[in-house]
């Protein structure tokens, strides 16, 4: 009986360690993904890519002339890398333009102020309007105030962006500006202003969107430099009233299309599985959209390329999304989705803050995945990535998948210590690019991206609950 039951636990022994081993990449795609490695930190596509759409394209606010090139412009590309198949989807979305604006302190000492309306912005009466300036420190602070202080006045909420490597500094700027201009509302001020979302010191304000509840009045909403802000807080501690006068133009709801633009390598033995990585196309309309979100187009463009050129096709098919309208609403991931959601995705993910290193990656798969996970960080170690934890954040396009379908992504946690002295400003240029920072990316991409396609197991699917929210 001893000697069975010895017997029985060494065969169980075996078959776990015929498991394992079966649970790994094969030595040929581990050998593939130390060549792609290699190759995309010589490839010059990427730089190539970003230079075209940042000057023969330039700003690309969706559903305007420039979104409109830079679609054509993204189709044109594909094919010309050779990508077998490209695709072009319209994307019907609202548009919204920005016109003038400009702002002044009045009291109690003159002082012009560098401002920018905040995406969806409705305007300010055509002569502007005026009133005094109710300082708060934070958004919790005018959530808290019971007093009529805000009534009749422009809210200025006033939150430092802290810099960070991962960028984590930047949620507590973004949730005011999100919020913000209906809270204000709900107190009765006239018009809502903010510091700018950004960690720099010159006077190019940042925009960025902002939403409006359907319970709360629509009232104008900027930021302001992080100087001018600094200016108003300052002030604001002379005990003397504040007066601002504010004259903002835009408008919004403007019927309009754009598209996502879809390339794809055809898979093999699991070619009806995809591997998606993805970036938005459209920018704001002040900058160049260099850093957002070009850089994102030209790192996961040049990943593929590296895959489509070595000329060994991937088990499952490996799709670049170039994502219509992220910056006014999420309008291309949500119709990606919609379309594509009863396909099943291996693996999501986006290149999304800009083009400086990747020094860590991040997971969002099922539990029995992650020694896998464990081997693609080993291949991404030699480019000085660290493995990260299994709780990653996406990106919001492909976050949108997550949250609906419940797919697995994968995060390659970018370096942005810089990326929010320009983000949503005119400065995102394409000097702001380091080239050999942003072949790091397409490296790294595209191993990552290899290594799901060519997989023994499924990563997903992971719990809807868990997933993020769009």
């Amino acid at each position: 009986m001893l000697r069975r039951l010895v017997r029985l636990v060494f065969a169980l022994s075996l078959s776990s360690c015929a498991l394992a081993q079966a649970a790994d990449f094969s030595a040929a795609d581990l050998a593939m993904a130390a060549r792609l490695r290699e190759a995309g930190t010589q490839s010059p596509v990427a730089f190539d890519l970003l230079d075209s759409l940042c000057t023969e394209v330039g700003p690309r606010s969706a559903g305007s002339e420039g979104d409109h090139r830079a679609v054509e412009w993204a189709a044109t590309r594909l094919k010309a890398l050779g990508f077998p198949q490209v695709r072009v989807e319209a994307v019907p979305l609202k548009a919204w333009r920005r016109g003038p604006a400009s702002a002044q302190l009045t009291a109690p000492v003159p002082q012009v102020l560098s401002i920018t309306a905040l995406g969806g912005s409705v305007a300010t009466p055509s002569a502007g309007l005026d009133a005094e300036l109710a300082y708060y420190p934070s958004l919790q602070a005018l959530k808290a105030d019971t007093s009529d202080r805000a009534r009749g006045r422009i809210v200025f909420i006033d939150v430092k962006t802290e810099r960070s490597r991962d960028g984590h500094g930047y949620g507590p700027g973004s949730a005011v500006r999100w919020a913000g201009p209906s809270e204000a509302a709900r107190h009765g001020a006239v018009a809502f202003a903010m510091r700018s979302v950004g960690t720099d010191h010159d006077r190019l304000p940042h925009t960025g969107m902002t939403s409006y509840d359907a319970g709360a009045p629509r009232i104008p909403a900027l930021a302001v430099s992080v100087p001018d802000a600094e200016l108003i807080a300052r002030t604001s501690k002379l005990g003397k009233p504040l007066r601002m006068h504010v004259d903002l133009q835009a408008e919004g709801g403007i019927d309009a299309v754009s598209a996502n633009v879809v390339a794809e390598i055809p898979g093999t033995d699991l070619a009806q599985e995809v591997v998606m990585i993805g970036a938005h196309l459209d920018s704001w309309d002040q900058g160049q959209g260099a850093i957002d979100d070009g850089a994102g187009v030209a790192i996961v463009t040049g990943a593929a390329k590296l895959i489509l050129d070595s000329g060994v096709k991937p088990r499952r098919t490996i799709r670049v999304v170039l994502f219509a309208n992220e910056e006014h609403g999420l309008d291309g991931a949500k119709a990606y989705y919609e379309r594509y959601k009863g396909q099943w995705h291996q693996m999501v993910g986006e290149s999304d803050v800009g083009a400086d290193a990747v020094f860590e990656m991040r997971s969002r798969v099922r539990a029995e995945a992650l020694p896998l996970v464990k081997s693609i960080a080993a291949e991404l170690a030699p480019l000085g990535v660290a493995a990260g934890g299994n709780a990653g954040f996406v990106g919001s396009d492909a976050g949108v998948g997550l949250s609906r379908q419940g797919w697995a992504g994968m995060a390659l946690v970018q370096d942005a210590s810089r990326y929010f002295d320009w983000h949503h400003t005119p400065n995102d240029t394409l000097d702001k690019v380091d080239p050999a920072q942003l072949r790091q990316n397409v490296a790294a991409w595209a191993v990552t991206a290899w290594l799901a396609a060519q997989s023994p197991e499924a990563f997903g699917p992971i719990a809807k609950s868990s997933a993020e929210a769009e």
